[in-house]
Formats: C-alpha cells, sequence, structure tokens
C-alpha cells in the first residue's frame, strides 16, 4: 500500500510548494483541504499543517497518532522536512517514474479487465503519455480520438495524426471545427467557453463510442494541477479545467485518468520511462479548450486566423533565444481591445496582440521570461505584418497572483 504523506491546506501559498518538495524526496504527498474529515486523516503516513500562518492548528489533528508538522509560519527547508519524513514519520522513498508506472500498469488491467478502452488525444504530453501508458497495459483495447475542434495551432492536426500513426496506437481523426464554433459563438466568458468546450468533447466521444460498440472507459490526461486549480465540491478556485470542472454530470463512460496524482514535470518523466522520444516529452503544454482561452471575447474563424500566424511567429522566434529551454511556455493571446496605428500611411484600427512566455517546473508558479530586446523587436516586426494587427505588448506577469493562460 502507498504511504501518503498529507499536506492539510489552511489557505495561501506554500501547500503546492511543500507538496513538491516531498515528492522530490521521493515520498508521495498530497494536497487535502482543511476541513478534511479526520477519519480521512488518520489513513495518512504523516501530515504537514501548510498555509495560513494565523490559522489555529485543530488539537484534534494532534490526537490521531501520526506524526505533524506545522509549517505554517516557517519556509520548507529541505533540512528540516528530510529529518521529519525519515526520522520521525519513517516514510520510505518510493516514489519514482518507475514506480510509477509498474503500479499503474497492473492498476489500469485490474481496473479494465477485458473492456474496450478509447482516448481522448490532443496530442499534448498529458494525453500523449495517458495513451502510451494504457496502450502498454492493454494493447488493442485502447482506440484513441483525436478530435479537432478548430481551435488547434498552425498545422497540428495534421502533425498529431501523423505522430500516432508511426506509433502503432489505433486513431481516428475527427473534423468537428463547425460543430465547436457553432456552440462558441458570442460566448466571451471564459468559464463557459470551458464548460462549453468540455461537454462538447465528451458528447463527441460518446457518439465514437456508441458507433465502436461496446465502450466503457474513456481516458483523459487529467493532471494533479487541473484538478487543484478546477476545486472540489462545486467549489472553482482558480478555474473550471475542461476535463475537471467542464465535464457534464450526466456523461455516459466511466473516466480513466492515470496521471491524475502528477504534476507536470513527473508527467514528462513518466513519458520518457515510457519510453517516448524527448521532443514529444518536452512539447509545450497546450490547453484542451485550445485557442479559445486566448481569443478574449467571442470567438470567431477570422480571430482564428489571425491568432494561429501570430503564435506560429511567435513560437518560432522564441524557439531561436532559448536553446537551454527556459521557457516553459509561450504563446500569443489576440486580445478583444484595438489600438489605432498606421500603415501604408493610412490610419488603422487592428488588434493588440499580448505575446507571454514563462518559465516553470510544474505549471503551479510561473514567472515571465526576460526575453531578449533583439527577439522582442523581431517578434513586433514581423507580428506588426500582419492583417489586423496593430500594436504588440510583452505580459510580465508572475504567477500567482495571474495565471499562465489569459482566460
Amino acid at each position: 500500500m502507498r504511504q501518503t504523506v498529507v499536506v492539510l491546506d489552511f489557505g495561501g501559498r506554500n501547500s503546492q510548494t511543500i507538496a513538491r518538495k516531498i515528492r522530490d524526496l521521493g515520498v508521495y504527498s498530497e494536497i487535502w483541504p482543511a476541513n478534511t474529515p479526520l477519519s480521512r486523516l488518520s489513513q495518512a503516513k504523516a501530515i504537514i499543517l501548510a498555509g495560513s500562518s494565523d490559522a489555529k492548528a485543530d488539537s484534534q489533528i494532534q490526537k490521531l497518532g501520526i506524526p505533524v508538522l506545522d509549517l505554517r509560519k516557517l519556509e520548507p527547508e529541505e533540512k528540516a522536512l528530510r529529518n521529519f519524513l525519515f526520522e520521525i514519520a519513517h516514510c520510505e522513498a518510493s516514489w519514482t517514474p518507475q514506480s510509477f508506472v509498474q503500479e499503474y500498469l497492473e492498476a489500469i488491467r485490474t481496473q479494465v479487465g477485458d473492456e474496450n478502452v478509447i482516448c481522448a488525444l490532443s496530442g499534448g504530453v498529458d494525453s500523449s503519455v495517458a495513451a502510451t501508458l494504457v496502450h502498454q497495459a492493454i494493447g488493442d483495447q485502447l482506440t484513441c480520438i483525436f478530435v479537432d475542434h478548430g481551435l488547434l495551432r498552425k498545422n497540428e492536426a495534421a502533425e498529431v495524426v501523423a505522430t500516432f500513426a508511426e506509433r502503432g496506437i489505433k486513431l481516428l481523426a475527427i473534423d468537428a471545427q463547425d460543430r465547436f464554433l457553432e456552440k462558441l459563438k458570442d460566448v466571451s466568458d471564459p468559464e463557459r467557453k470551458r464548460k462549453i468546450i468540455g461537454e462538447e468533447f465528451i458528447r463527441i466521444f460518446e457518439e465514437e463510442a456508441r458507433k465502436l460498440g461496446s465502450i466503457r472507459f474513456l481516458v483523459q490526461g487529467t493532471l494533479y494541477p487541473d484538478v487543484i486549480e478546477s476545486g472540489t465540491d462545486g467549489e472553482v478556485k482558480v478555474k473550471s479545467h475542461h476535463n475537471v470542472g467542464g465535464l457534464p454530470e450526466d456523461m455516459e463512460l466511466e473516466l480513466l485518468e492515470p496521471l491524475r496524482e502528477l504534476f507536470k514535470d513527473e508527467v514528462r518523466q513518466v513519458g520518457l520511462e515510457l519510453g517516448l522520444p524527448p521532443e514529444m516529452v518536452y512539447r509545450q503544454p497546450f490547453p484542451g479548450p485550445g485557442l479559445a482561452v486566448r481569443v478574449i471575447g467571442p470567438i470567431t474563424s477570422e480571430k482564428l486566423a489571425i491568432l494561429r500566424e501570430a503564435d506560429a511567429i511567435v513560437r518560432e522566434e522564441l524557439a531561436k533565444s532559448d536553446p537551454g529551454r527556459e521557457i516553459w511556455q509561450c504563446f500569443a493571446v489576440l486580445t478583444n481591445t484595438r489600438a489605432v496605428g498606421v500603415k501604408r500611411d493610412a490610419r488603422t484600427y487592428d488588434y493588440v496582440v499580448a505575446v507571454r512566455a514563462v518559465s516553470s517546473s510544474d505549471g503551479m508558479t510561473a514567472d515571465w521570461v526576460r526575453v531578449p530586446y533583439d527577439s522582442l523587436a523581431t517578434i513586433s516586426t514581423r507580428l506588426m505584418e500582419l492583417e489586423h494587427v496593430g500594436r504588440v505588448v510583452y505580459d510580465i506577469s508572475a504567477k500567482p497572483p495571474g495565471t499562465i493562460e489569459w482566460e
């Protein structure tokens, strides 16, 4: 049975940092809310109190007979954590990519049995690792479904289909661009966008599952940050992720989420353990709702066309200035703001494009990258040459208090 060190979150910003440091020491940890019932807490190997410094400790927690460390007023120094985990709580450093793969290959086989499974494949790191893990567990019982919702980056649909055709995994490619754009017509609110996209994905998977025959499970590349940010019990902490808070309550398929316990960097380690090529494992994260959350305001095919070209320029130029892979994620945002300009000696009133580049290890926190001015100048020049782009700005917001994506 896996040992779990619980980081009990009393609010604040350091719970994720503590959980990650514990996992880096080879011990599995999870973040649980401060109101977790004592009956559940009693199953933990050890408990670490984290978050707000003025929160009162629950004396009942101290009576559980489980080692407790209060870090609400202290920084989680590695030496103190190591001493608590191994000398006081007597934890084992057994949490590794290899142990995860072995554990979940068997768990997937046990859960699935002889049932057939479909996988929601976007071509990104998360769904690619999830698909590969499940395929290694159950082989041809798995069929991957790639949905082109019209919100992908330039040439992305063709690249995904070609990549997975080479890996010998069954893949169905569905063109649903018109369907998604119709559902998103005149929708500006980002939460509504995410929920519409999440539900429409599920409806397509249900339709395809019925065509394939007896399908019980749907594989998703849900990660631990998706779960944390989407909140619990109907309360959204930060934003609904389309594959968590955006799921319809009446969905017919049973979810299979083998990466639900992992942070992004752990997913990359598991991908390498599974034999995926580095160029696939180290692809930049791309949100499930795609460009829908990078077009501010209502979505149209015209706006998407502008953004695809702008995004391709940003990624191309920043790849040249980032040989050491400092950039975790970079992209363009088509804002809903227009600015006056001059092109070809005539007045213009075109869109403002924002450029975003951040560094991070797991996506839970991030800092903006100090891109060289020459690179920014080249990006600006190329973007301003596009039709309907009238101004370029660079986003220098950290997470927190901002988020990586704009919506």
